[in-house]
């Protein structure tokens, strides 16, 4: 029983961090109206700023931490100035074409700067697990839950409640009415990818604390696309279910299916799950019904 309830919250912990890691694409989605395909990448630059502000620099982690985030935010606008800026009012494809572009440059930044080698990451949250009597519990995957749950009521209150989110949810719905309201689609999209790279350097930090970084952990952007698609990709507060859902069944499919079937099945169940809550809800748990008139 012990085992079994071990195996339950950390699984319920590391679904948490995969929605932490998928908000990166709802704030995106919910501005734009684009998947971002590049989110594992914005989680690994973030991890790169990181590393490079408090070990490569040498910088204390209460000064190397805010500034990762400001160059983060940064790289956000600059990302969308470069390749988003000129395709407002064009095809959501092209969009979406442009992220999967995006995605191939990263890699080939990180490459070039930073080399192909592992590197240390720095241990921001302590390591020590929370013993609850028979119960150990992850120090660092507990705080990385309570930051996904603070983040995502922060950006439901952001998106739901103020003049700002209601714009950017409306350059989501229609570019050119959104102008036409007088609305800028520009400054609202740059906001979301400005928004979208602080958010994956937080995740960054939760996924890789006291681990390794390489490029390769870019995986864990489309080791979250389960809980964003779930979720509905609009629902910010639906990560925190979705994330649940697929964390406690990769974590039991972990413990105790990969011994039974040789492996493997803990990595391919999250897609299955998606794909069959999917197939009776197409728009995910919590997303959005478009009304059309006709």
């Amino acid at each position: 029983m012990t085992d079994f309830l071990i195996y339950l919250i950390e699984g319920a912990l590391i679904g948490q961090v995969y929605a932490l890691i998928a908000m990166g694409f709802v704030v995106i989605y919910r501005a734009s109206k684009v998947f971002n395909f590049a989110q594992g990448e914005l989680v690994v630059l973030g991890g790169y700023l990181v590393w490079w502000m408090v070990l490569g620099s040498g910088l204390p982690a209460w000064v190397g931490i805010p500034l990762a985030f400001a160059l983060a935010a940064l790289t956000g606008i600059v990302i969308e100035r470069i390749f988003f800026s000129r395709l407002v009012g064009e095809s959501l494809f092209s969009m979406v074409m442009v992220t999967v572009g995006l995605l191939v440059l990263l890699r080939g930044v990180f490459l070039v700067i930073w080399g192909a080698h592992v590197r240390p990451f720095p241990m921001i949250v302590p390591m020590r697990p929370l013993i609850l009597g028979e119960l150990f519990i992850s120090r660092s995957l507990l705080i990385g839950g309570a930051v996904t749950v603070v983040a995502a009521v922060g950006l439901s209150w952001f998106f739901n409640r103020t003049t700002a989110g209601l714009r950017m949810t409306a350059v989501a719905e229609d570019h050119q009415i959104a102008m036409s309201l007088g609305i800028s689609v520009k400054r609202s999209v740059a906001f979301a990818w400005m928004l979208g790279a602080v958010l994956s350097t937080v995740g960054a930090i939760v996924f890789l604390n006291g681990k390794s970084l390489s490029f390769l952990a870019s995986d864990i952007g489309f080791a979250a696309l389960p809980v964003a698609m779930l979720a509905g990709l609009e629902s910010i507060g639906g990560l925190i279910l979705a994330g649940l859902v697929v964390g406690i069944a990769q974590g039991m499919a972990a413990a105790y299916l990969d011994p039974l079937l040789g492996g493997g099945v803990s990595t391919v169940l999250p897609f299955v799950v998606m794909i069959l809550i999917l197939f009776f809800r197409p728009n995910g748990l919590f997303g959005w019904k478009l009304i059309e008139r006709v």
